[in-house]
């Protein structure tokens, strides 16, 4: 099921149960942090929130921010319109694995998956949704102002309501350290200059004001790369972010995706529906016609870094200032109706969680491929994404549990795993007690660990320098004689089934015969 804006998405939501509405003013200083952080930290992430009438400044603004949209896994199931991720994940574990057909059943199933692979490239459009109120700002040393009044914008006199500057949009701040406002839901459009591949990633957007901010593309990002080829030239690198649209837009910004795999053809393929895309008014980029806001510009090479920062991140702590690009805004566009999505991330469990723990799901049948003995991966909420790994194999030879850390160090985003379990397949790496319970039983720290070194991710604080620190990976599962361990390895303590299955049939009889008993 594909939508079309993401008031769809929000409606949908709301006919499913799973949003609340609120109509009462509350303000995009810290307020909105506060109130979903609370819905965010209930068991199973809450219900989706839509603030009607956020302030900025004091003042309502024309766009109604959503938050925690995708912060359940029943929320993210419905953000790629299925029943479930995990049914997502076996449609393309079914198409990675296809096989030319030997009978007519499989001719015509491989046909079906051929029908949904067709809706996986864009196709271009003259115009769309997103174009429905279309203003350029004047040059970045204009005069700032807030909306209403926004003189220094060109915009048709006669279309209401005014035009926004960035500095009009509900914008949040999130945290009390925070630097200013930050864009935390920004699906961010670029492009290689020598090869024409576009690439679209998330990356906070930090306000600096009404036509300026800072983006904060990570030195291992893809728009990074990008950037440091248009800094070699001098040339003016186009930039483009785009809000809403359809839910997929983010979560396809997110997914770790090998470089130089479109992120629009994962959409494309989730939302079973081509993505129509329209030329920006200001660059040649390239963005969802259905999109609900679009923000147009470049960044110029020939000028300075900016400190960008502090931002309350997803650690849990604070990300100190550094000097990043400066993003400049040259248009912005928007349906009339559009809402403004937003997240929040800090000190876990966030909405975030949920849009990981989708990615670990759906990109599964993948580490399976290059890796068969895998049986499941988790990313505990606690480890912050990155900081903690736990992966169930199926063990069948000696040290095979140090051929997966090393392999997994060497994939895409899991280069920025600090700590590495590896268990045995009956253990279900979701619950983090029962990885903890086999970590510490069946390792020997000095014979079941391995250091090493390798990328960090810049956001990590403790690391000695930015970017580089090492890796930590426990052997948890139970030890083979070729791995020196000549002792017998004792057996795990479990009831017989027969004897559980019995349990649970007089167990049942005596909770009715208490129910009956009952005045």
């Amino acid at each position: 099921m594909a939508f079309d804006s993401y008031r769809d998405f929000i409606e949908k939501l709301d006919a499913m149960g799973e949003l609340i509405r609120i109509s009462e003013p509350v303000a995009t200083e810290l307020e909105i942090t506060e109130w979903a952080d609370r819905e965010m930290k209930k068991p199973g992430g809450g219900k989706a929130l839509l603030f009607e009438k956020p302030t900025v400044g004091g003042r309502i603004s024309p766009f109604p921010v959503a938050i925690n949209t995708m912060g359940s896994d029943r929320r993210m199931a419905l953000s790629m319109g299925a029943e479930s991720v995990e049914s997502v994940a076996r449609d393309l574990e079914t198409l990675m694995k296809a096989k030319p057909p030997t009978s007519l059943r499989e001719t015509m199933k491989l046909l079906g998956t051929a029908m949904d692979l067709r809706h996986a490239r864009p196709k271009k459009v003259r115009s769309g949704p997103c174009k429905e109120v279309i203003h350029r700002l004047n040059a970045p040393e204009s005069r700032s102002t807030a909306w209403p009044e926004a003189p220094s914008v060109e915009r048709d006199a006669s279309q209401e309501p005014p035009p926004p500057t960035l500095l009009d949009l509900p914008v949040l701040k999130c945290w009390p350290l925070d630097g200013g406002r930050f864009m935390t839901l920004p699906c961010v459009v670029t492009q290689d200059p020598d090869t024409g591949e576009g690439n679209l990633g998330m990356y906070r957007i930090q306000i600096y004001d009404r036509a300026t901010t800072g983006v904060h593309w990570q030195l291992q990002k893809v728009a990074a790369r990008h950037g440091r080829r248009y800094y070699e030239t001098g040339e003016r690198m186009p930039v483009s972010i785009f809000l809403g649209g359809d839910p997929v837009f983010p979560f396809s910004a997110t997914a770790p995706l090998p470089d130089g795999l479109d992120e629009f053809l994962l959409a494309g393929y989730l939302r079973k529906k081509s993505i129509e895309m329209v030329t920006c008014e200001t660059n040649s980029l390239k963005v969802p016609a259905n999109a609900d806001i679009v923000i147009e510009g470049y960044v110029d090479p020939t000028e300075p870094l900016r400190m960008e920062g502090p931002f309350g991140d997803h650690t849990g702590y604070y990300t100190l200032p550094e000097p990043y690009p400066v993003f400049h805004v040259t248009a912005i566009t928007h349906r009339k109706d559009a809402i403004y999505p937003a997240t929040i991330v800090g000190i876990p469990p966030m909405e975030d969680f949920y849009m990981g723990k989708a990615s670990v799901q759906l990109f599964l049948p993948v580490f399976r491929m290059n890796f068969p003995e895998i049986v499941d991966i988790a990313l505990p909420a606690e480890g912050v994404f990155h900081n903690l790994v736990c992966v169930s194999i199926r063990k069948t030879y000696p040290m095979q549990a140090y051929k997966i850390m090393h392999g997994l160090w060497g994939m895409g985003q899991m280069m920025f795993t600090k700590y590495l379990v590896v268990v045995d397949e009956d253990v279900d790496v979701h619950n983090l007690s029962e990885v903890m319970f086999r970590l510490c039983s069946n390792t020997e720290p000095r014979r079941d660990a391995v250091f090493t070194k390798g990328p960090a991710d810049v956001l990590d604080h403790a690391t000695d320098v930015v970017g580089a620190g090492s890796k930590l990976g426990f052997d948890a599962t139970r030890k083979l004689p070729g791995e020196g361990f000549n002792r017998p390895w004792p057996p795990l303590i479990q009831m017989d089934p027969e004897v559980k299955e019995r349990c649970d049939h007089l167990m049942r009889q005596a909770e009715i015969a208490g129910r009956n008993q009952k005045p």
